[in-house]
């Protein structure tokens, strides 16, 4: 089992900027891939970015290209995601999630995920 926690998400004026953080832990050396998803109230969880574990190469939803920035230490077992520019449409709920076999942008590829981090973004 892989645990994961993140942190980071507070309240933040429009073109504010932001870090979140996910601690792994646990049997991280299963982990493929990493990727981060966010859920606004009424709506669905959506892909926001991804990081494979190994290479750290990273891939974005096109909504955040340019703006968000994924990556991971593995020393430490934590990827990051730093989010430049917010915007009010960014206010979600933000979770990041582990999959032991691939990346994917769909969240049903993951088995592993924290309890999420809130991050509001003012106008």
């Amino acid at each position: 089992q892989v645990q994961l926690v993140e942190s980071g998400g507070e309240l933040v004026q429009a073109g504010g900027s932001l870090r979140l953080s996910c601690a792994a832990s646990g049997r991280t050396f299963g982990i493929a891939a990493m990727g981060w998803f966010r859920q606004a109230p009424g709506k669905e969880r959506e892909f926001v970015a991804g990081v494979n574990w190994s290479t750290g190469s990273t891939y974005y939803a096109d909504s955040v290209k340019g703006r968000f920035t994924a990556s991971r230490d593995n020393a430490k077992n934590t990827v990051y995601q730093q989010m430049n520019s917010l915007k009010p449409e960014d206010t979600a709920v933000y979770y990041c999630a582990g999959s032991a076999r691939y990346y994917s942008r769909s969240a049903g590829a993951y088995e592993y995920w924290g309890q999420g981090t809130q991050v509001t973004v003012s106008s």
